[in-house]
């Protein structure tokens, strides 16, 4: 499983892309998690699935409430990671208004979240393999927080403790 210390294992994410631009067309778009972290400080946190209740009451909207905060804790960008395809994670973040504020990225197959260790499996309720709910701080692909819930809970991977996280870094 991660842990703090670790680089983030290789691979990819998908990203529904609303508007055409630096290089990214509309709709679908794969990107390399190394590069796309490469200089770069992300906080990430990782949910079970999109349009589920405890993520779209609390998880992302608390993500997108503090963006502008964990901006100016130095974080360059917010990734939400979910075991979805990315239309349905493009459709999620436009019902959660993350545009410009938070990048909702797509593990549909669930190689990347199977690569970190922090799968999460659902199979008995009809969901299939997922991810655990985590956050963490990464910086230049190097995780400097983690936080991992216990299943069923909602009290570590939260914005306002990433926040604290990033000011501490």
């Amino acid at each position: 499983m991660l842990k703090v210390g670790d680089k983030l294992p290789a691979g990819t994410l998908q990203e529904f892309i609303e508007i055409e631009g630096n290089g990214c067309t509309v709709g679908p778009n794969t990107f390399e998690v190394e590069k796309a972290t490469a200089g770069k400080t992300i906080a990430v946190f990782g949910l079970p699935g999109a349009f589920t209740p405890t993520c779209s009451a609390k998880h992302v909207p608390g993500y997108v409430e503090q963006a502008e905060a964990l901006k100016a804790a130095g974080v360059d960008e917010i990734w939400c990671i979910s075991v979805n395809d990315a239309f349905v994670m493009g459709a999620w973040g436009r019902e959660q208004h993350t545009s410009g504020k938070v990048r909702m990225m797509a593990d549909g197959s669930a190689a990347f979240t199977t690569a970190t260790g922090l799968t999460f499996d659902l199979t008995s309720r009809g969901m299939g393999v997922r991810s655990q709910r985590y956050s963490m701080l990464v910086k230049d692909g190097v995780v400097k927080s983690l936080n991992i819930e216990a299943p069923g809970k909602f009290e570590v991977s939260d914005a306002n403790t990433l926040v604290d996280q990033a000011k501490a870094l």
